[in-house]
């Protein structure tokens, strides 16, 4: 059965298919239209992507999922009166709103989302086969099902935070006995008023405060909080409480409230103490809402998804603070996961749990995007101003990076969420921190936070302090961890400066030519580590396409890329 998923957020829209319960592929929008977090409609570009991709045509599909995102006024069939002359008078000006689902719902008091949408006018729209299956999902059930889907554990706290889907911040699921009980975040939230708890906004709010994109930059704050102090924290806290059930409550009145709140503290300190200030009231709140709920269901393991928990910080933190025996961060934990996270909820409606359960896998990869293969090389070499090193690639790539040089990987297909895992990376040397000053200048970047390390499976525990409870995690890096204090001076450039780094773990089966570079890198060296950045200068999404690489190289934002065949250079340089 071809399942098709598609979010059409407001941002981060994205789309994935699945042949039951294996995924085929995945693309979010801003990696075809190259806009930073696209959404705000039906993602078209990606629908036509992945559908091309597999090869197949919008009728060979057998069901559709969808978020309660944007869609056109025409598909809802609520619309009278003067709202549907208002629709019908913005088409006639090509200046047609889209409507957002979520709030029609929350407007009208209820979750029938297939009740207000005609489901045949977009099934025929998009060519799709009449009376095929049209639903949708709940956005925070969407992001908790991978984190479980994708481990073998027979117990579990499913527990996801973002700035706000279907009308709650979080969710809370509790996995045990071949049972998912749901304790909060659940459809009938949307015939509720809406709370105003999201430490996601909050977090959100404070990096606007900073001066940065809130959805874009919050990352930057993170690494920024190392070199303050959380003198703010206990204010913050007095605003954020934990009730009886584990849930976080605020006091504050709407959204607004929150950032002028936010934003008067943050004129007040530091751009760094705010910084750490934000990063302690969402590390000391999600905790003490995570411990409060394992204990009451004597969990141990812990599944997180959702955009909050892009904050490997905070992965770190509650893994070590909670003393769990392990813990999972779906890879794609923002938006871009919910189309998998959808097609998911359908399977477990349509098959039951314990079939669901019964086929579960581990997640070795997410090279979910269109895999150009030779293309890249032929697109490459036929560039007069592009010069090609004959030899062995991982070799001639590992020379060029001991020696100094930036270099990109291009293989297989693009990675499916905001991480950067050997397909479309960036690698340079790591054992000179004023390196990562030149990668930010090249990139157009301005990071507080060390880049990424990649380590060999093999090798992992010798740097970093990993284990059972990390290792999984690690292989996306989805978490920080501590380096062990002997290599901290040896690999600077991956070493934040409160002593911890974001690994990546690799195996060869996964990704050969990713391996066989830094393995070639430490015959040289005697360095087991590479950087490991995302293929993209600032404000761009990840490199997709072969003409979008090679502009990067012609544009000096590295010096070399790598290909199964061949590494190129700039015949200039």
């Amino acid at each position: 059965m071809i399942i098709l998923g598609i979010h059409p957020g407001q941002h981060e829209a994205s789309v994935c298919i699945f042949n039951n319960y294996t995924m085929l592929c995945a693309v979010a929008l801003e990696r075809l239209t190259r806009k930073k977090i696209d959404g705000g409609r039906i993602p078209i570009e990606s629908i036509n992507e992945c559908l091309s991709i597999q090869n197949i045509q919008s009728k060979d599909v057998d069901a559709v999922v969808l978020g309660r995102g944007s869609f056109p006024w025409s598909y809802f069939t609520h619309f009278r009166g003067s709202r549907l002359a208002e629709g019908i008078v913005r088409k006639a000006l090509k200046a047609e709103k889209n409507k957002n689902m979520e709030r029609e719902l929350v407007r009208y008091g209820h979750f029938n989302s297939e009740s207000i949408f005609n489901s045949n006018k977009f099934l025929s729209d998009y060519g799709f086969r009449n009376n095929i299956p049209v639903k949708f999902f709940n956005h925070h059930l969407a992001h908790s099902l991978p984190a479980l889907f994708h481990t073998n554990w027979d117990s579990a706290l499913l527990y996801t935070a973002d700035g706000g889907g279907d009308n709650v911040q979080y969710s809370h699921r509790n996995f045990k006995e071949e049972k998912i009980v749901t304790l909060y975040g659940d459809d009938i939230e949307m015939t509720r008023p809406m709370r105003i708890d999201s430490l996601g906004l909050a977090y959100g709010f404070a990096t606007q405060a900073l001066g940065y994109k809130i959805n874009r930059h919050e990352g930057k704050l993170t690494g920024l909080a190392a070199y303050g102090k959380p003198v703010a924290q206990d204010e913050l806290e007095n605003h954020f409480k934990i009730d009886e059930k584990g849930q976080i409550k605020t006091k504050f009145v709407n959204n607004s409230a929150m950032r002028s709140f936010i934003f008067d503290i943050a004129m007040q300190i530091s751009p760094e103490d705010m910084a750490a200030s934000i990063q302690g009231l969402l590390e000391s709140r999600i905790i003490h809402s995570l411990k409060s709920l394992s204990l009451k269901y004597n969990q141990t393991r812990v599944g997180l998804a959702g955009g909050v928990f892009g904050n490997v910080r905070l992965n770190q933190q509650l893994l070590e603070k909670l003393g769990l025996t392990e813990v999972f961060i779906y890879p794609a934990m923002s938006d871009q996961g919910l189309p998998a996270g959808g097609i998911l909820q359908f399977l477990l409606e349509r098959d039951g749990l314990q079939e669901w359960l019964k086929n579960r896998y581990s997640l070795e990869n997410l090279y979910y995007g269109r895999d150009f293969g030779s293309k890249i090389d032929e697109y490459l070499s036929k560039n007069d101003d592009i010069m090609a090193i004959t030899g062995n690639p991982s070799a001639n790539a590992a020379k060029l990076i001991h020696d100094g040089k930036i270099l990109a990987i291009y293989t297989k297909g693009m990675e499916y969420g905001p991480r950067a895992l050997g397909a479309r990376s960036i690698l340079a040397a790591p054992i000179d921190s004023k390196i990562n000053d030149t990668l930010n200048n090249r990139l157009g970047r301005s990071e507080f936070m060390p880049f990424a390390p990649v380590v060999t499976e093999e090798e992992a525990q010798k740097i970093f302090e990993i284990n059972n409870t990390n290792s999984y995690a690690a292989r996306f890096m989805t978490i920080t961890c501590n380096v062990n204090k002997e290599w901290r001076k040896k690999i600077p450039a991956v070493v934040h400066i409160d002593g911890t780094a974001r690994p990546q773990i690799i195996k060869h089966s996964i990704n050969p030519l990713y391996y066989d570079i830094l393995k070639s890198y430490t015959a040289l060296s005697g360095i087991p580590v590479l950087i490991n950045t995302s293929f993209n200068a600032h404000e761009e999404p990840i490199i997709n396409d072969p003409e979008e690489c090679a502009n990067a190289l012609l544009n000096s934002r590295v010096d070399a890329v790598v290909t199964e065949k061949m590494v190129y250079t700039h015949k200039k340089q």
